[in-house]
């Protein structure tokens, strides 16, 4: 492998993601659930109820993958289809009591995590970062 001077702005982009992406996978195991279950899980508790067309959007993922995800957390208890009351035809997913507690555990680890992976920045290198991110996400 080359050096860290010699690798491209992408290859240390896609490093890092890596070793975020492990991370996660890491601290996720004790509570014994996917980071695509997570992800669902965090955007309930942060938007509260949604369609579950709403919630494959936000996940940027086809309804097909996103009604998959939903089954899986419901199988476990972590949210509940419940009857939209503006459209008695739609259905809303939510999280679960069960699903509250264990959406903020994954909160305080993620965290924790960031917290010890990014500690090597100081506070202006971490602003200037996630305002880069931000750019770049668009």
């Amino acid at each position: 492998m080359a050096d860290d001077d010699e690798e491209t702005l992408p290859e240390s982009f896609w490093g890092v993601a890596r070793q975020l992406r492990h991370l996660r996978k890491e601290s996720l195991a004790p509570l014994d659930i996917a980071p695509s279950h997570a992800r669902a899980l965090g955007v309930l508790l942060r938007e509260g109820p949604l369609r579950l067309n709403e919630l494959s959007d936000r996940l940027r993922i086809a309804a097909r993958s996103a009604t998959e995800v939903v089954d899986a957390l419901q199988d476990r208890g972590l949210v509940e289809r419940r009857p939209d009351p503006q459209d008695r035809r739609a259905t809303l997913v939510a999280p679960t009591g069960e699903g509250t507690r264990v959406g903020e555990a994954i909160r305080a680890s993620n965290d924790a995590e960031a917290e010890a992976y990014f500690s090597i920045l100081s506070e202006t290198e971490r602003a200037e970062l996630a305002a880069i991110l931000r750019k770049l996400r668009r």
